[in-house]
């Protein structure tokens, strides 16, 4: 069994995304009815932009799939741009260049580092592959994945519990109510999320953006993914980076993450205790899941600080890279606030990074294959305790 990879491809305005997704076994039958409904919740929010009234993702199966079952062979997710139509003469892979260059980079944007390090002359030609639209490849390869893990009984949910500095309050959000909102923000605490809401309007009337933090939870994982023998196996480090490399992402925790700054030792870790059948329990978790960089049977808690969108309808001051001279920055089309979109990117990217996890500790090139070998790993353990 090789190791699980995916790669995408596409512009935000051109003709559609591509991804590639390689090492999934044969013999699963994902739900792409579930899979597109990820790619709707990825559009869905209140502070979304116009580009959402226009596009409706659904993720085209091109390869990899026959009559609802995995081959085992590289998958192959096409996202059509439906906004192409009215972009074919600015970004037509051949001819002779249409429509006004791009010259006043946005600060906090790929805009003009992309365009020293490419030598490019349009920061359209960095903005188009840097733009988050490139997350809706994403979150098909990471709803594949999810289908993957739903196979194995592992549920991959998110909430929104910070926006603009309005937070959940905890004690209000029962645990089912995770991954089962009709929240609008992603958000279980409804008195939140109209602070929330009211913050996303002030920051729209003022041509302002709002970020926040969204955290991910995984149920029932078993114990032992990830290693401590190297620093590049380690499942923490692997989850940081993979929610890292969502765009406007600045921040990761792992379960107590930053709050274990103001806790003593005998408040920060989650003691152990043995219930005479041969499982061990914690009653809190503040690891988050993790321990040495190793799963430890409780839920894998994660979150992510999205900073605010760097394209403001007030535009913020910059410099022309071609006449150096002051200027605004560009406006593009944009959101005022995506933190409830990249809420399901990050179920995406922990859901990707997971499928690999398991792919390699428990191998096999076949569903059933990967069953038993995780049926008699989890027998193991419980003969040992």
């Amino acid at each position: 069994m090789g190791k699980l990879r995916f790669m995408t491809a596409g512009e935000s305005h051109g003709p559609c995304l591509t991804a590639i997704v390689e090492g999934l076994p044969a013999g699963f039958r994902p739900d792409i009815d579930r899979i597109n409904k990820d790619m709707a919740r990825r559009q869905q929010g209140y502070g979304r932009g116009g580009r959402m009234k226009i596009e409706t993702d659904k993720a085209e199966v091109q390869s990899g799939i026959r009559f609802g079952e995995t081959l085992g062979s590289p998958i192959t997710l096409r996202v059509n741009n439906r906004d192409w139509q009215n972009w074919t003469g600015r970004m037509s892979q051949f001819g002779e260049p249409e429509g006004p260059a791009v010259t006043e980079a946005r600060p906090g944007h790929a805009d003009l580092v992309g365009v020293l390090k490419y030598d490019r002359k349009d920061a359209r030609d960095i903005l188009e592959r840097a733009s988050a639209r490139e997350t809706a490849a994403r979150v098909a390869v990471g709803a594949l994945c999810k289908e993957f893990l739903r196979a194995l009984d592992i549920a991959v949910i998110s909430h929104v519990v910070n926006i603009g500095g309005a937070e959940v309050d905890r004690s209000r959000i029962a645990a089912d109510a995770i991954g089962n909102t009709d929240s609008e923000l992603n958000c279980c605490d409804p008195a939140a999320e109209e602070a929330m809401k009211a913050k996303i309007r002030a920051a729209m009337e003022a041509g302002d953006t709002l970020g926040g933090i969204f955290e991910v939870i995984v149920r029932n994982l078993p114990i032992g993914l990830g290693s401590h023998i190297q620093w590049d196996r380690r499942l923490d480090g692997k989850l940081a980076q993979a929610l890292m490399s969502i765009q406007a992402i600045k921040g990761v925790e792992v379960g107590e993450g930053f709050g274990y700054a103001s806790l003593p030792g005998s408040k920060a870790h989650d003691e152990m205790f043995f219930d005479g059948d041969s499982h061990v329990y914690r009653k809190t978790n503040h690891a988050g899941g993790l321990e040495g960089g190793i799963t430890n049977g409780e839920e894998l808690v994660v979150r992510a600080c999205m900073k605010p969108i760097p394209t403001l309808m007030t535009p913020l001051h910059s410099v022309d890279i071609r006449t150096k001279q002051p200027v605004l920055a560009s406006k593009e089309r944009s959101d005022c606030c995506a933190v409830s979109a990249a809420s399901v990117v990050g179920e995406a990217m922990v859901a990707i990074t997971l499928a690999a996890e398991i792919m390699e500790t428990f191998g096999g090139d076949n569903i059933a294959d990967i069953k038993r070998n995780i049926a008699d790993y989890k027998a193991r353990l419980t003969a040992a305790m």
